[in-house]
């Protein structure tokens, strides 16, 4: 081969080197914006899913303030100033039934979620009350359907006991310190409404006073 196309086979393979390498470049910028633009859209979005999720989370606080304030509806109120506190020893004459508050035995009912198949003292189930307990109690004519949902919600909501009160004038009832509502099934959207708004409600003389290790029977 003449020097001369030694010299232009040199060329053309440097030109192709060349071309390749530019084609490389390309190729990687065009990786780089890829990169920069897929990178981008993902931050965003979990940016937006980030503010959507808090705004969710700031709606959900917002209803569930307000509907710690609107009284549930058919739901009787006591004054609770003028629901005695005191432990007592002997038996109360409640003015209603089952008591919604007033003085009570120094020994609680057990009451974290707990079903009871068999009355229980009332001046015991008083005292639940007043760590913030909702006591939901039922006679005779409730339904078996019933006792059993009922129970079901009960045990697995903490600050909560059942039991029954077959003397009550309503067929299902739940009290709380002050409050008490009177359903005739467990599927009334009030009863999930009551337990929101009174297990450890704003209504409790004492918050956060234990449910725990009180008496079983």
């Amino acid at each position: 081969m003449s020097k001369t196309s030694k010299k232009a086979a040199a060329v053309s393979r440097k030109a192709r080197v060349e071309e390749m390498r530019r084609a490389d470049r390309a190729r990687e910028r065009r990786n780089r914006v890829i990169t920069i633009t897929l990178s981008t859209v993902i931050v965003a979005g979990l940016a937006g899913f980030g503010v959507y999720a808090l705004n969710k989370a700031d709606e959900k606080d917002e209803q569930q303030a307000a509907a710690a304030k609107k009284p549930v509806r058919g739901e009787q109120t006591w004054d609770a100033k003028k629901l005695g506190r005191d432990h007592v020893q002997a038996a109360v004459d409640y003015p209603m039934n089952p008591p919604v508050g007033g003085d009570h035995n120094q020994a609680w009912m057990t009451c974290d979620g707990t079903v009871y198949t068999k009355a229980i003292g009332k001046e015991n189930a008083v005292h639940s009350l007043e760590h913030g307990a909702v006591w939901v109690t039922y006679n005779d004519k409730a339904a078996d359907a019933d006792i059993k949902a009922l129970g079901d919600k009960v045990s697995k909501t903490p600050y909560t006991l059942m039991s029954p009160v077959d003397d009550q004038s309503g067929t299902i009832m739940l009290s709380a310190w002050g409050y008490q509502l009177t359903v005739d099934k467990a599927s009334d959207p009030r009863v999930e409404q009551f337990l929101t708004k009174y297990v450890q409600g704003s209504q409790t003389p004492e918050p956060g006073a234990a449910c725990t290790n009180g008496l079983t029977q």
